[in-house]
Formats: C-alpha cells, sequence, structure tokens
C-alpha cells in the first residue's frame, strides 16, 4: 500500500484546505494564548474566515513570537496529550520548542514515509540515519518515517567517521541520510579508504542545509550515486519529511493536503506571483499540539508552475536558495550566499566547497575575501587564471569587486553538521 495519496483532484485539495484551515484558526484561537493575542491585535477572530482567500487576512507568526513565549509558545492541547517535543538548535536566542500529540506523531511518519516512497525506496533498502539524535528533529523523523515505510532503519548519528565507515561496509546500507556537509565527509573518507567497492550505496537524501549542484555532483561522483534527493522540513512543520525532490529532480514536491504554502516578498509581506522567489510561509492543517498559522520560515524559494515530469499532481517548490534574514550588505549591494553557488557552479576548475570573509579595513572600506577551492582534476598552474575569472564573473553579476583565493582541495574545514559560509568580521557576526 502506498502513503502517497492519488487522484486528489484541486477541487478536492481546496475543500481539504479550507476545512483545515478552519478547523487550525479555532482550534488555536481556542487554546493558545498566543494565538490570541496576536488575532486580537489584528482584530480578527474565527468566524473572519470564510475562504481561502481569507488567508492573506490572517496575521503572520515568526521565530520571534516562538521564543517570546519560551518554552512551549504554541501549546494547543492539555499537558496530558503531549507525548513528546522536539527544539531547534537555537543558535539565535532561545530555541523553538514545539509539542507533539500522538496524532502529530503518526502524521509526521506517514509524511515521511512519503518522501521515502518518493524516492523510489522499498522495503528491503537499508537506511543509515547520518543525522542528529535527540531534542533535533532530524534523527527522529529519518527514523520514525523509516519505520513507518517499512525499510530497515540504521540509526547512527554523529558518531565518528570510523564508525559510519565501518557501518556503510557491515550493513551494505543502500540509502545514506544526512546534511550536505556530512555527506560529503563521507564520500571523501571512501575515496580514501579505498571503500567504493566495499559499500552498497544506490540513493542519497540531504537535507537541513542549502548546498550546491557542485557538491551535490562531487557526493554523487565520490560514492558513484546517481539519484540524490533534497528533503525539505523544518522543526515547526513536524520535521523533516515536508517535501521531497522526485527521480524528475524538477523542484521539490511538498504536500498540499498537509499544508498551505505562501511565496512572500520578505519587505512588503505581499505575495509574488508564481515563479517568482520569496519567502516561504506555512500554514498546518492537522498539528494539534502546535498548529501553524502563517508562520514565516525565512527561506527563500519559489513555486514552480506547471505539471512535474514524473506524473506526481501535487505541487513543487523550488531548492532552498538561501534564507530572507542570511543576507548580507557588502559595499551597499545586498547578496545572498545562494548567488555565489550560482556564480560558481558552473566553473570548469572550482570545486564544491567556499568560504566568504567579510573585512572592515582601515581606510573605512569593506573588503570580501572568497576562498575557493580546486577541484581534484585542476592544476595549481591555472589559479591565477581561474581567480581572475571568479572575481570578472563576481564583478559582472554582483556588481562588487572580491578578492580570490584558490585553494588546494579539501583545504577548507569539513563538519558533520551545516557548512558555515559567511565570515563576517566587521561586527562579529558569521552564519
Amino acid at each position: 500500500m502506498g502513503f502517497i495519496p492519488q487522484n486528489l483532484t484541486r477541487e478536492a485539495i481546496k475543500k481539504i484546505q479550507l476545512d483545515g484551515l478552519r478547523w487550525t484558526v479555532n482550534h488555536a484561537l481556542a487554546n493558545s494564548s498566543l494565538y490570541q493575542r496576536n488575532f486580537a491585535k489584528a482584530g480578527i477572530t474565527a468566524q473572519d474566515v470564510r475562504s481561502l482567500d481569507d488567508l492573506q487576512n490572517l496575521p503572520f507568526l515568526d521565530k520571534h513570537d516562538l521564543q517570546a513565549d519560551y518554552p512551549m509558545p504554541l501549546k494547543s492541547v492539555s499537558d496530558e496529550a503531549v507525548v513528546r517535543i522536539h527544539g531547534s538548535s537555537g543558535t539565535t536566542g532561545k530555541r523553538k520548542v514545539m509539542c507533539y500529540t500522538q496524532k502529530d506523531i503518526d502524521v509526521w511518519a506517514d509524511m515521511f514515509a512519503r518522501c521515502y516512497e518518493l524516492s523510489g525506496m522499498t522495503r528491503q533498502d537499508r537506511v543509515h540515519i547520518a543525522v542528529g539524535y535527540g531534542l533535533w528533529t532530524a534523527g527522529a523523523g529519518f527514523q520514525l518515517g523509516c519505520e513507518r515505510f517499512g525499510a530497515m532503519a540504521v540509526p547512527m548519528g554523529p558518531v565518528n567517521t570510523d564508525m559510519h565507515v565501518e557501518m556503510l561496509v557491515d550493513m551494505q546500507s543502500t540509502v545514506f541520510c544526512s546534511t550536505a556537509s556530512m555527506a560529503l565527509l563521507m564520500a571523501e573518507e571512501v575515496k580514501k579508504r579505498g571503500l567504493l567497492s566495499k559499500i552498497k550505496l544506490n540513493k542519497i537524501i540531504l537535507g537541513a542545509e542549502r548546498h550546491s549542484d557542485a557538491m551535490r555532483n562531487h557526493i554523487g561522483e565520490l560514492l558513484g550515486v546517481d539519484e540524490i534527493y533534497d528533503i525539505y522540513g523544518l522543526t515547526e512543520v513536524y520535521g523533516p519529511g515536508a517535501g521531497l525532490d522526485c527521480t524528475a529532480h524538477e523542484g521539490i514536491h511538498f504536500w498540499d493536503d498537509l499544508f498551505i504554502y505562501e511565496i512572500i516578498d520578505p519587505v512588503t509581506l505581499k505575495p509574488v506571483a508564481d515563479g517568482e522567489v520569496g519567502e516561504l510561509v506555512i500554514t498546518s492543517l492537522k498539528k494539534e499540539a502546535s498548529p501553524l498559522i502563517r508562520y514565516r520560515t525565512h527561506d527563500m524559494t519559489r513555486i514552480i508552475p506547471g505539471d512535474c515530469p514524473c506524473g506526481l499532481s501535487f505541487p513543487r517548490h523550488d531548492r532552498i536558495q538561501g534564507r530572507s534574514d542570511d543576507m548580507f550588505i557588502y559595499r551597499a549591494v545586498n547578496i545572498y550566499p545562494n548567488q555565489i553557488d550560482l556564480i560558481l557552479d558552473p566553473m570548469d576548475g572550482v570545486g564544491s566547497e567556499y568560504q566568504i570573509v567579510l573585512d572592515h579595513q582601515e581606510n573605512g572600506r569593506d573588503m570580501m575575501t572568497l576562498k575557493v577551492e580546486r577541484s581534484d582534476s585542476a592544476s595549481t598552474n591555472d589559479d591565477t587564471a581561474l581567480s581572475a575569472m571568479i572575481s570578472d564573473r563576481l564583478r559582472r553579476k554582483l556588481l562588487v569587486r572580491a578578492a580570490v583565493e584558490i585553494l588546494d582541495p579539501e583545504a577548507l574545514p569539513r563538519t558533520q553538521k551545516k557548512s558555515q559560509r559567511v565570515f563576517d568580521n566587521r561586527n562579529g557576526n558569521s552564519s
């Protein structure tokens, strides 16, 4: 039996969404003091939600709301109904803690099982889960979905590379789940140890951090894997499993029978047209313990119009291109790290890893240094020309000047977590 609903018409989806929206608003306003305050301030009641168009009149929810009402800001059920909590990393201020009822856990398991099904997994697969366990949603979500789907979970978590390599060989895992940074680390380890012929990986599922095509392709080449998938999710939306790109790899399918997605301009907060990049806003339709109403994720993406070649009717959004709060200003130009990805990705001789370093010079001017790894196949003799080419593209694409340093392959640090791309020494910030 498949987990992905089939033959849901647009009319059926709209009814599911309207019913879910009205239930969510009524449920939240009856049980959450945070929502009661926000809606009262906006002068809106549950009776004002009569159609899906009314969603745009409802107040936004942001991470600051969740942190201000710490520790359980959205709790909309009794303590007795809460069977679990999960929290974000809390890198900026208090962590965002979400509550879960048993029904929430069941919905999350089914939702994640859809992603595994969409990737083409079978119950014969062995799934090596190399993401964080504990308070974080990652490990729990990947394992929960794997068990619901019926494949074998190999719950490794953030152990050392020796143990990961040993279990990849011994368990003959076929699917590897991790951040892109962790996958790159493991791919390079497998190559160093000459173990490619001793492992059986045929699929990789990457989540939790944005990554470039160059990084994705490099991981695939080192591990001999053609099918690499990008999974989406965040703690506030159950966790990972809110969407996955299919075998066509032309966007991430998301489950619009469980959520309503909006794309807004992060400055004006108004909707943008399908196909235009903006900030993703999510409303949940079934969450009991911690319902979401117009939650600003700050993830930048776009809705992809049209049908997917794979034939699945669920809509798609593009891979996450960055965060609206990740933008940095350099010499009066607004820059997202994703723009650097797009400049470096198609260039021969460039590896998958880079860092952006921002400094404030004594003369009062800002300086950006772009540190870029050379690809394995490139020669050091080409460093000067490669540096000049990258610098020229930065000037033409972003209208800024920067120093470009070409580094040896694997010169930049590797991590099991998320790679740090931007080091802003001008005011002590980094991201």
